[in-house]
């Protein structure tokens, strides 16, 4: 019998590096533990010993996704000027980064079936991404705003916008700086200024 090139230390990180890899090339309904197996290279029972069934799966995979989905987000926060504008103009940059390095990903992780609800905790208000969210918008609430309310409309327009930009509704994705920059343009416009 020929062994498998994972070993107990890798197995489970590669079974989640092969659902990444089924999600982005296939959405949510080309994730299965069989197909995680075989990307894998291991038997298709492998995937039981490491998780409780697919949704256990599901939940390892989200946590990865979220996590790429993150540090995209904190580093573009992170990088450049960082007046409260700036820190917007940049969050927004990075998530719409993420959409065209990772599209599949993005596609299934706030759908209607994919991944949001499998993040372990009380919900996206939990998850580091929507804290990141929420920390950059701060400077936008004002004292008789609703946090929430400004919140959900950053995060509406950068991920309607993404979700439009990436599937090439501007025309071709790369290269184009002038829907993005009009984008911002509205949001600098819907009322969200800095407190006093």
């Amino acid at each position: 019998m020929t062994k498998t090139k994972h070993h107990h230390g890798n197995l489970k990180e590669a079974l989640v590096t092969a659902g990444l890899a089924l999600l982005e090339e296939g959405g949510i309904d080309a994730l299965s533990l069989r197909k995680c197996a075989a990307r894998a290279g291991v038997s298709h029972a492998a995937p039981a010993h490491h998780f409780d069934g697919l949704p256990g799966l599901k939940s390892a995979i989200a946590v990865e996704a979220f996590g790429i989905f993150s540090s995209y987000l904190q580093t573009a926060v992170d990088e450049g000027e960082q007046s409260a504008q700036a820190r917007l103009k940049n969050l927004c940059r990075g998530y719409m980064q993420f959409g065209l390095d990772h599209g599949g990903l993005l596609a299934v992780i706030f759908g209607g079936a994919g991944l949001a609800s499998y993040v372990p905790g009380a919900g996206k208000e939990e998850a580091h991404a929507y804290l990141i969210l929420r920390e950059v918008c701060a400077p936008f609430v004002g004292d008789h705003d609703d946090k929430r309310v400004i919140e959900a409309q950053v995060w509406s327009l950068i991920h309607g916008f993404t979700l439009l930009y990436v599937s090439g509704e501007f025309g071709p994705p790369h290269g184009q700086d002038g829907p993005f920059e009009a984008v911002m343009d509205l949001l600098n416009r819907i009322g969200n200024r800095p407190a006093p």
